[in-house]
């Protein structure tokens, strides 16, 4: 790909922003009230800090491994090619997918009352269907069209959410957003933490772009770690702003819609059309750069064996039919499917994800120089997490629990048939990433 068409710091760190401040941060937040009270500010500081301890190992390794595999690339790298890095390869391309899915019904959702149109089911899908294929096509175009527009579309959305907060500010209650230290509290601190931190996961999008960037091995670490920073500080500003303006239990009844309500005591009904607004904006940026992440790491797992060979024939401006698939099979899940609990899925999969990365980074410290340590203190606390997220599902969506064990048993099988009908398909891919590296 020519230097021209390489995507620069800025527009990687705007898919990073952009995936991580999506559909979730509009609706959480009623959810977030409920479970941390008014320490909402603190559990989003916490949770940041989690991702911040699998973001040192995602800098390291994409600074030194370029593979638009990611992290999936890092685990082969650090674990080898056996069945537990190809069933982690099909489950993570599996949750962009089903993220694509959530993005476009999350938009359909958000448009429809806002033009004042009934959110019928037919409604529903066609709005779902013209999403997914603008952005479809948007991305045959190619990383730097999707880079650009990612670009634009994050800076609206910070700027709708940077006038929130900063409005909001004139108008908090100092009291409202003072935390609390009982034991209560900090139980529920720590519990929404382990929720939110799910909603840090789109810095990964930057090493699932590596190959397309300037400079890689300088910009994948300041792009993570650029992002992060970012969207912390907005997570903790509106949480800010929405606890100090409202009651929690006024915010707990708001539900969905808790930042529109939380900003009608200072902006009125435009408050309502800005916050939906922003939410628009929000699920697009979200769905264009998951949907860039979902094609890329399919083309490149079908280039070392790890998916079917379909996936690898190019098409146009170095895209591939991964992403007409990726696409594709997001919109059947979209239209045939309600995603609410498997959405679940792609919090426990990428939490495995994180973990085996950081494994990996361990098996690997020598040859990157790193402390392992730390790599052992981080991988107990996502190992922490990962179980207090499974109690959690046990204890509030018992079907969630059993379709994420449902779900890894299945890619295990899909790996093991993958594995054995197509052998040559895989000394194929093997022999490619020895010839690389």
């Amino acid at each position: 790909m020519a230097r021209g068409r390489k995507l620069s710091l800025l527009e990687a760190v705007s898919m990073a922003v952009g995936t991580m401040i999506g559909a979730s941060i509009f609706s959480i937040f009623g959810v977030g009230a409920r479970i941390a009270g008014t320490n909402l500010p603190e559990a989003f500081v916490l949770s940041g800090l989690f991702a911040l301890l699998v973001a040192y190992s995602y800098a390291r390794l994409g600074a030194r491994i370029v593979s638009n595999a990611g992290p999936i690339a890092f685990i082969l790298r650090g674990i080898g090619d056996n069945l537990v890095s190809g069933a982690l390869a099909v489950l993570m391309w599996l949750s962009y997918v089903v993220s694509i899915a959530l993005f476009a019904k999350g938009f359909a959702g958000y448009l429809l009352p806002l033009v004042h149109v009934k959110a019928s089911a037919a409604g529903m899908r066609t709005v779902e269907v013209l999403v997914v294929g603008f952005f479809t096509a948007l991305n045959f175009f190619g990383s730097k069209a999707v880079g650009r527009a990612e670009l634009y579309i994050v800076l609206v959305k910070l700027s709708i959410l940077g006038v929130f907060i900063g409005l909001g500010f004139m108008t908090i209650r100092p009291e409202s957003v003072v935390p609390a230290v009982d034991p209560r509290h900090l139980k529920g601190t720590l519990n929404a933490s382990v929720i939110f931190f799910l909603s840090y996961m789109g810095f990964g999008l930057v090493t699932n772009a590596s190959e397309h960037m300037e400079r890689p091995e300088r910009n994948v670490p300041l792009a993570i770690f650029i992002s992060i920073a970012v969207v912390m500080a907005v997570y903790v500003g509106v949480s800010l702003v929405a606890v100090g303006n409202l009651s929690i239990a006024q915010l707990v009844r708001a539900g969905d819609n808790a930042l529109a309500v939380a900003a009608e005591p200072f902006l009125g009904r435009f408050g309502f059309v800005l916050i939906s607004v922003g939410a628009l904006f929000s699920i697009s940026s979200a769905l264009n750069a998951t949907l860039y992440g979902g094609a890329n790491i399919a083309y490149s797992l079908a280039k070392d064996g790890e998916l079917p060979a379909v996936f690898e024939r190019k098409v146009w401006f170095k895209s591939t039919e991964g992403l007409y698939i990726t696409s594709g099979l997001a919109l059947a899940f979209a239209l045939l499917m309600n995603l609410s609990e498997i959405a679940s899925l792609t919090s426990a999969v990428f939490t495995v994800i994180y973990i085996f990365v950081l494994v990996s980074h361990y098996r690997l410290a020598g040859e990157y120089g790193v402390n392992r340590a730390f790599l052992v203190f981080g991988t107990a606390v996502l190992a922490a997490v990962f179980g207090a997220l499974m109690l959690y599902q046990w204890q509030t969506q018992r079907a969630s629990f059993y379709a994420v064990l449902v779900t890894f048993g299945g890619a295990l099988v899909v790996e093991y048939l993958l594995r054995h009908v197509g052998k040559g398909r895989r000394l194929a891919g093997d022999r490619r990433r020895e010839a690389r590296d």
